[in-house]
């Protein structure tokens, strides 16, 4: 349920005038907590890694899999990374940033991409800041049951 709550946190924080405010306002962390599968052993599906406060309390996750776009194979993703906001701005998605692109990197991959909401301007300076490169791709997904849309960057491990 921790990482469930940042996830919505994160989301209703940093969305926020990026997505409709009524379907930010009604996501709930015990609607999204059935959907994470925690324990996988293969280094090309999804790994979550969580960063726990002192208490144990869960306060931000990075999750990376094989790059799921058929157009860059032998990639790594970063599928996801969310800090919950009262966290941000202290080292946590710095470290799971970093922790992340070392899993891939011990995983056999050699590049990774990942995808920005568009309008994301603080996510676009954390990535820019690490060395992450929008490639010109941008894609229309539905997430979450909302529209997104979203720029690929990419990045040498």
């Amino acid at each position: 349920m921790g990482v469930a709550r940042v996830h919505v946190r994160a989301w209703q924080v940093a969305y926020r005038n990026l997505l409709p405010d009524e379907y930010l306002a009604g996501l709930k962390p015990e609607d999204r907590a059935a959907r994470y599968t925690f324990g996988g052993t293969d280094p090309r599906g999804p790994m979550t890694t969580v960063a726990v406060d002192e208490r144990g309390t869960i306060r931000g996750f990075a999750t990376t899999c094989a790059a799921r776009d058929d157009d860059v194979p032998g990639h790594g993703e970063l599928a996801a990374i969310h800090v919950d906001p009262d966290c941000w701005g202290r080292g946590v998605g710095v470290a799971l940033l970093a922790s992340a692109r070392a899993y891939l990197l011990d995983s056999g991959f050699s590049r990774a991409i990942l995808w920005v909401l568009v309008g994301n301007v603080r996510a676009d300076r954390f990535y820019l800041k690490d060395g992450w490169t929008p490639d010109g791709t941008q894609r229309t997904d539905t997430v979450w049951g909302v529209q997104v849309n979203d720029q690929r960057y990419r990045r040498t491990l």
